[in-house]
């Protein structure tokens, strides 16, 4: 066994060696590639695998490093380790996390989001809530979906409301699946196992993301006997590597591979990127030098494994190693949609990444319109071939205005990613069922008992088109909006009717 005195000595950037849980790593070549690996590996080490935990999945460190960089375990004997000092502000999120409203009270999606802003840490929230530049595509995709409207039906037999679906010919009782979101125990202990239970409990599928904080086995031993999960694939520059993890999903019985084709290079994330993700501990990068690039936040530190030169040319290659059907997550024009289709892939996501990729790209919905009709023009949707969208989903009056249009299903991230930092998995099964209250709402109040009964004419596309990147407020509307009790704007309890002066302020 290894002395900790013995790792202490490979702390530079010609050696460095790093302690996690017990057990030591040559990160020397690694490091390079991975800013978060550049930190002193004895500075507080129980910090350190603190900080390791919510980024990585277990196992990641034996999946991706060889085997002659496990360097056993650590004798650490003698060592010193400094817990963390509490800071201030630490202090005041906690006394935010006990004063938050009970769950009952969050009677939208936004409600559990307004709740997580409250009680996430700080980069956890820099995380899951930034966009790419100006975050003008994050916006749009919201936008977007208020420039539908409906057109309503009347008279029809409403008494019976039927929203249930299939997803690549898996049942599910809502058209939503819950889409991939990286660095679950960012937000929660048990990360993103509250979407697995969460899905078994409302009959809704799970989509199991490559870098999650779980590792993708933890995940499927989570789930229910007989319950669908899908994964999202980012694939590695090392072939084998990809082939491996492919085939052992299959063989854990994942039913749809979801590979994802808009991420060649991280979009600039700079609410994440101002975090500093690999900041702390970081005596190695200030005293001989910065040697990796840090300033990327925990997306850069997480991802540098993703593979640039992944092309249309692979697909052959992916069809030879599975059976489950491929669906390219990521595609955003009707051309793309069109070759992989023709290249006879199971479906599409049209997706711009939540907004964290390419500023002003445009929205799921607004590609929907244009992806149909070329599919429809060349009767490519005849042998099933199934269409995706996500960002920007708040309503289930989204979720319509999608099926009406064409698609299949749409994908939900963020949302579920802030219920389950809130109130664990009860947060993320109350925000689906809530969905599905104002899906039946809706349905009825459009003249739709049935899916089926959700046809083009029902909504209105003309202003579709019509972008605008500020749009005058509602101040109106802004001024009288009361926030929910003890969150308000994130920064703690507030009065359950506001004062004219607070109400300005919103």
């Amino acid at each position: 066994m290894l002395h900790h005195s013995e790792v202490s000595k490979h702390a530079g950037k010609d050696s460095l060696w790093l302690i996690v849980k017990g057990n030591a790593y040559d990160l020397t070549e690694f490091a390079p590639e991975h800013p978060g690996a550049n930190e002193h590996s004895l500075i507080s080490t129980r910090r350190r695998t603190q900080a390791y935990e919510p980024i990585h999945p277990p196992g990641t460190l034996e999946q991706y490093l060889p085997k002659d960089k496990h360097l056993g375990p650590v004798d650490l004997s003698g060592l010193e380790i400094k817990p963390k000092e509490e800071t201030q502000e630490e202090k005041d999120r906690k006394k935010r996390v006990a004063e938050k409203p009970p769950i009952d009270e969050c009677l939208s999606l936004y409600d559990f989001e307004a709740v997580a802003k409250s009680v996430l840490p700080t980069g956890a929230w820099a995380y899951y809530s930034s966009g790419a530049d100006d975050e003008i595509t994050m916006r749009e995709n919201r936008n977007a979906y208020q420039r539908i409207w409906f057109r309503p039906r009347i008279l029809r037999d409403v008494t019976t409301i039927d929203f249930s679906s299939t997803i690549l010919g898996h049942k599910t009782t809502i058209p939503i699946y819950i889409t991939a979101t990286a660095l679950g125990k960012l937000g929660h202990p048990e990360g993103e196992k509250n979407l697995t239970w969460a899905g078994a409990e409302q009959g809704v599928i799970q989509m199991i993301p490559t870098l999650a904080s779980c590792s993708f086995d933890e995940i499927v031993d989570a789930a229910k006997p007989g319950q669908v999960q899908f994964m999202q694939l980012y694939v590695n520059k090392d072939r084998e590597i990809t082939r491996k993890i492919v085939q052992h999903a299959e063989k854990r019985g994942i039913k749809g591979l979801f590979i994802t084709v808009d991420a060649p290079q991280l979009g600039r994330r700079e609410k994440d990127m101002r975090q500093k993700f690999a900041d702390e501990g970081s005596n190695v990068q200030r005293t001989q030098g910065e040697s990796v690039d840090k300033t990327q936040g925990a997306a850069r530190a997480i991802s540098s494994f993703i593979d640039p030169g992944l092309s249309w040319k692979d697909i052959p290659w992916f069809k030879s190693i599975t059976k489950m059907p491929i669906i390219l997550k990521g595609v955003q024009c009707a051309e793309d949609a069109v070759l992989a289709a023709e290249a006879g892939l199971a479906g599409v996501v049209l997706s711009n990444h939540g907004g964290r990729q390419l500023d002003f790209a445009r929205s799921g919905i607004e590609i929907l319109e244009e992806v149909m009709r070329e599919l429809r023009k060349r009767d490519l949707l005849k042998n099933g071939f199934e269409v995706y969208i996500d960002g920007g989903v708040r309503r289930a009056g989204d979720v319509l205005k999608a099926i009406a249009m064409g698609a299949t299903a749409v994908g939900i991230g963020r949302p579920f990613l802030y219920a389950y930092s809130a109130y664990g998995s009860e947060g993320v099964s109350r925000a689906i069922q809530i969905l599905k209250d104002e899906m039946e709402m809706n349905m009825r109040l459009i003249g739709a008992p049935t899916l089926a009964d959700v046809t083009p004419d029902m909504i209105d596309t003309a202003g579709l088109n019509q972008r605008q990147v500020e749009g005058v407020p509602d101040y109106l509307g802004r001024a009288n909006y009361e926030p929910l009790a003890g969150v308000g704007n994130g920064l703690g309890a507030q009065p359950r009717l506001l004062s004219k002066e607070n109400k300005a302020l919103l």
